[in-house]
């Protein structure tokens, strides 16, 4: 392979291209350290001077802040946990086992990532109600797993493709059942991948907003999406405590990405290239 000649424009290019995509974290958090008056100043002032903490001080006023959050919390823990145990067996089945219609199955998982929210919101808001589960944590946790359930199987299907079947034929053969085989054959194998899949579960159960209000109209178990709604009023929008809640909010995204990074980029291309 080749070396480029001039290394330093890929990487002048890179870092162009990584501030433009970093530009609104960055003008979120100066928007939350400026005092009220210097909010919507004119021209705008791109470094707060001097910093303020006022917003905080208002956002973290918000009542139902702290309860929102855990609501957060609660439910990205919950669409990890089942994504990941409804995931495992699911790509199993859809990657070894030969029945009619396998290819049509993958197919509807793939169509299912193209739909928006809002599409699914209704028809899950009914069965959610009939089934005496909205209003509830739970009710919300199946809702946002109908989400991240295909991209799981998407995601982790060329991980076991990728391993020799010959392997599960043997510890069969010498009496390992089917769920052990899962446990210690499967399931090493498909480790990096279900990091990056509970990554990106947890990324969509704390940002997910359209089933949080559709869902759940109880502010007791709504997430801290919906809160953040509650910044825009009829009169206007309280940008600097908005900002300042938006910033609090990603503070444990951005450690879970944090932390996971290299799993995640990992799990996302192990399966990609079969030796």
């Amino acid at each position: 392979m080749t070396r480029p000649r001039h290394p330093w424009l890929l990487t002048l290019a890179a870092g162009v291209i990584t501030a433009f995509f970093l530009l609104p974290l960055y003008w979120m958090i100066a928007t939350s350290l400026k005092r009220p008056d210097e909010v919507l100043s004119s021209p705008p002032q791109w470094f707060p001077s001097p910093p303020s903490g006022e917003s905080y001080a208002r956002a973290l006023d918000k009542p139902m802040l702290g309860q929102a959050l855990l609501n957060s919390v609660a439910i990205s823990l919950g669409v990890v946990a089942l994504t990941l145990v409804l995931a495992v067996p699911l790509t199993y089945a859809v990657a070894r086992i030969r029945m009619r219609g396998s290819a049509a199955m993958v197919l509807s998982l793939l169509v299912a990532q193209l739909l928006p929210s809002i599409v699914l919101a209704a028809p899950l808001f009914i069965v959610l109600r009939d089934a005496g589960l909205n209003n509830t944590l739970l009710g919300l946790v199946i809702a946002d797993t109908t989400l991240t359930l295909p991209f799981a199987v998407i995601v982790l299907r060329p991980l076991v493709r990728a391993m020799p079947a010959e392997i599960e034929e043997a510890a069969l053969v010498d009496g390992c059942g089917l769920p052990g085989v899962l446990w210690r054959i499967v399931l090493p194998v498909m480790r990096p991948g279900l990091i990056a899949v509970g990554a990106f579960s947890f990324l969509l159960g704390w940002g997910e907003f359209v089933f949080g209000i559709t869902v759940n109209s109880d502010p007791e178990v709504q997430p801290v999406t919906v809160l953040l709604n509650t910044f825009v009023g009829q009169t206007g929008t309280a940008w600097g405590p908005l900002m300042a809640a938006a910033t609090i909010v990603s503070v444990p995204v951005v450690c879970v990405f944090a932390m996971l990074q290299r799993f995640i980029v990992g799990g996302l291309t192990a399966g990609s290239v079969k030796s």
